[in-house]
């Protein structure tokens, strides 16, 4: 297949000369110079590597920054503090967590419907695991913020063109074109803007009726028909019937069935814009990144003495770290010292993305090692990431058994040592798309093609979103036994 703007194509390596991924700006760089209007963090250390950041224009990044500083906050120190709470059952075993969304969320797709499906996927899938296990979810999605991802190069090469990776939407556009690949600045006050009207959509759909659990049936609706869909169905029979025999006994109140709790997250990538939107805490005079609820720090920038890790270590929100199958026990050991040095419960959260074919090998001294330090972590499994494959026809894609098989891992390590799987960190999408192999439907390679939407990574699909959960579910009922 030739590489062209096609969705998932992955591009034949670079003929030309290859420029590594830069440094990036210096941590500070032109953020000294800028006050700190509504209580922006103005003193952070000098400079610190900083890895996996674009070269921007110094000029036109100082006067976004300035103006991203000046915008109200995107969540509320309160609202983090709640799912510190919310975490810390989670690392005792009395709640488990679904972390899921988009790969990387583009601008374009930030549309009610869309955000609207994504959504319901992972209410679906909450309500399943929470009433076949018995156990609360707590629920926060990839959304409202997730709009950049590290590269494993910072250029592209096609016939004989070598042009900057695309980094997101956040950076640049994904058409291959100079004008489109160029890193500019002010995208980064669109990402701002959009994820500040996807909140508020969020916050709308899960206070006003939409989240309501006696609309449990509705959440079905405009999805595809498949076998996923009817088991779901089943489940919310179930569901309705429970509920009201609970209202009948007087037992529920409007109150408690019309709303819930749903955060937001992303991967705190781009420097300039998390700093920018660190602020100082009115109440108790902490530091809080406000622009997501959770942040976590990938795989490939979580180096102790880095800038994100510096970052990260300041503020007061829950937040996570990627710890891929070469993570050692010094390593995951210095993280637990650096990122949570008071044990606070729910503050740290590791994210295990190891593959199928190593977690079972690679994670168990991780794990071992921070429970013999007494620090109370919430591990989660991301099952995507490390099962990455390219296909015959060349798309980036995964297999349904292999993600699902790096889950089975995940509990079976954790059973072992009598530790705690605390939840699953997923890449899904409200669409029927066709982006990973299997699952019910027995998506091939030649099916790929139909439907590949993503930009980046490919994501489960609405019902293999549901087919996951109920295998989960099983599971989680199975540790119960």
């Amino acid at each position: 297949m030739s590489t062209t703007t096609q969705p998932g194509a992955v591009p034949p390596a670079s003929t030309g000369p290859t420029k590594g991924t830069p440094v990036g700006v210096a941590y500070r760089s032109a953020l000294d110079a800028l006050d700190a209007p509504n209580g922006a963090v103005a003193d952070l250390p000098g400079e610190l590597p900083a890895l996996q950041q674009p070269e921007w224009d110094e000029a036109e990044l100082a006067g976004v920054v300035a103006e991203l500083s000046a915008l109200p906050p995107l969540v509320f120190a309160g609202e983090c503090d709640a799912l510190t709470e919310r975490l810390a059952a989670a690392a005792t075993g009395r709640a488990f967590v679904l972390q899921g969304g988009d790969c990387a969320e583009t601008f374009a797709d930030a549309t009610a419907d869309s955000i609207r499906k994504r959504m319901r996927t992972i209410l679906q899938m909450a309500v399943v695991l929470t009433y076949a296990a018995s156990t609360p979810v707590v629920k926060i999605g990839r959304l409202a913020g997730q709009f950049a991802k590290p590269r494993s190069s910072g250029t592209e090469t096609r016939d004989g063109v070598t042009l900057p990776a695309y980094r997101g939407d956040a950076v640049n556009d994904f058409a291959f074109t100079p004008e489109a690949r160029r890193n500019d600045a002010t995208r980064l006050l669109k990402a701002y803007h959009h994820s500040a009207s996807t909140l508020n959509l969020v916050r709308a759909f899960t206070t006003g009726g939409e989240a309501d659990l006696r609309q449990v049936h509705t959440w079905n609706k405009g999805f595809a028909r498949n076998a996923a869909n009817a088991r779901y169905e089943a489940t919310a029979r179930d569901i309705e019937r429970a509920i009201s025999f609970m209202e009948a006994c007087g037992a529920y109140s409007d109150e408690l069935l019309g709303r819930v709790e749903f955060y937001a997250s992303h991967e705190a990538l781009l420097l300039p814009y998390e700093r920018a939107l660190t602020r100082t805490d009115s109440r108790t005079g902490k530091l809080y990144d406000v622009s997501a609820h959770f942040l976590w720090i990938g795989e490939r920038t979580r180096q102790l003495d880095a800038a994100h890790v510096d970052l990260l270590s300041r503020v007061r929100n829950p937040i996570g770290v990627k710890l891929g199958p070469t993570t050692t026990k010094d390593e995951v050991l210095g993280l637990v010292d650096k990122l949570d040095p008071q044990r606070r419960p729910g503050r740290l959260t590791f994210i295990t993305r190891m593959g199928a074919g190593k977690i079972r090998d690679a994670m168990p001294a991780v794990v071992e090692a921070v429970a013999d330090s007494g620090a109370q972590v919430v591990w989660t499994c991301d099952p995507m990431h490390g099962n990455t494959i390219t296909s015959p026809s060349g798309y980036k894609t995964r297999r349904f058994d292999d993600v699902i098989d790096e889950v089975r891992g995940f509990f079976e390590v954790h059973n072992s040592l009598g530790t705690i799987p605390g939840g699953l960190h997923v890449e899904l999408t409200g669409g029927d798309v066709t982006e990973v192999l299997g699952g019910h439907q027995e998506i091939a390679d030649a099916d790929l093609s139909t439907a590949y939407e993503s930009l980046c990574d490919p994501r489960l699909n609405h019902q293999q979103s549901l087919e996951m959960a109920f295998l989960v579910a099983e599971m989680l009922q199975e540790r119960s036994a």
